[in-house]
């Protein structure tokens, strides 16, 4: 045998093994996912929906459980503890990367404490106002906004989601000087509007969309790159803006504790992928206001996850976002 076929066979032995343990070994019993939203909040809907085909790939039940508290905080410091055996997930997302970006002293790193699997779905935010605003565009917001400096008020869930970031992003690129108001949950937001308490606001598309088609809200942006299927008509903010942080998308995806084989990240990320190629469940999402993202490793999935970390740290500081 000469040099260059014994190293072909020696790689193909040492192979075998990890084929093996992940075959026969994982998984051998339910897997959890641990949820940081609310039950029947929009991503845990995501997450549920797709519970049953991913345990299908794996030939496991998935458990999913809900740890709500401190946007996503506590079920990240959870998973981050748990045993590295791929038995315990966390339904990680860029809200933990805005979080530990506002709050550096939390005992959690969403960089060093997890290994991305693989992202699951994504979600712009669409600039919205009532549906009888004077507002039919963006710049007719823009412009009535620095005709009134200080009087305009734009409402979110909370200090650092995605609503309050997005609005600060806009008022720190178009040089406007608007209120924040933080409101007791994203679900307040549209009642809000409607009360004229706040002037715009920034939804996630799963939330805003219905509403948009409903009548109820009018849609002058969205935070995505590419304009929605949802709401063709709809520029984007990065067409009218000009700039790269103006582009905006929730996601979450599957993270599993620091340290878990690879073997083990193989077999669940195997699982993923062919949960998200479902015809139903990209249907299901898609009708929700979200996208099916694939991603084409888990090492492009923690590369992604890395970019996002720098991208939100540009945005959190150019909105000059703190978490008081």
């Amino acid at each position: 045998m000469d040099r260059r076929s014994f190293c072909r066979a020696a790689s193909a032995l040492a192979l075998v093994p990890l084929a093996v343990r992940a075959a026969d070994g994982f998984p051998g019993k339910p897997v959890r996912i641990i949820s940081p939203y609310a039950a029947g909040g929009g991503p845990d809907v995501q997450l549920r929906q797709a519970g049953p085909a991913l345990g299908e790939a794996l030939g496991q039940s998935i458990v999913i459980e809900n740890k709500v508290g401190a946007a996503g905080v506590l079920a990240a410091q959870y998973v981050a503890q748990a045993a590295p055996d791929g038995y315990t997930l966390l339904m990680g997302s860029n809200t933990h990367l805005i979080q530990k970006i506002l709050q550096p002293d939390l005992k959690f790193d969403p960089i060093a404490d997890f290994v991305p699997v693989s992202n699951f779905a994504s979600s712009p935010t669409v600039l919205v106002v009532r549906a009888d605003s004077p507002y039919q565009t963006l710049e007719d917001l823009i412009a009535d906004a620095k005709a009134k400096p200080g009087q305009m008020n734009y409402g979110s869930g909370g200090i650092g989601t995605s609503a309050h970031l997005a609005g600060a992003t806009l008022a720190s690129l178009a040089g406007l000087k608007v209120t924040h108001i933080p409101l007791k949950g994203s679900v307040e937001i549209a009642a809000s509007l409607l009360r004229g308490d706040t002037q715009f606001a920034f939804p996630v598309a799963g939330t805003g969309v219905p509403q948009v088609k409903g009548g109820k809200l009018r849609a002058l942006a969205v935070t995505s790159r590419q304009r929605l299927k949802q709401l063709p008509e709809v520029p984007t903010l990065h067409e009218r803006l000009k700039n790269e942080l103006a582009v905006q998308e929730s996601w979450f995806g599957l993270w599993a504790p620091a340290r878990t084989p690879q073997d083990v990240i193989a077999v669940l990320f195997a699982a993923a992928t062919r949960t998200l190629k479902t015809p139903a469940l990209q249907a299901a999402f898609e009708a929700a206001g979200n996208e099916a993202a694939i991603s084409e490793s888990p090492q492009a999935f923690a590369a992604f996850v890395r970019s996002e970390n720098r991208k939100w740290a540009e945005i959190v500081k150019l909105a000059g976002v703190t978490a008081s």
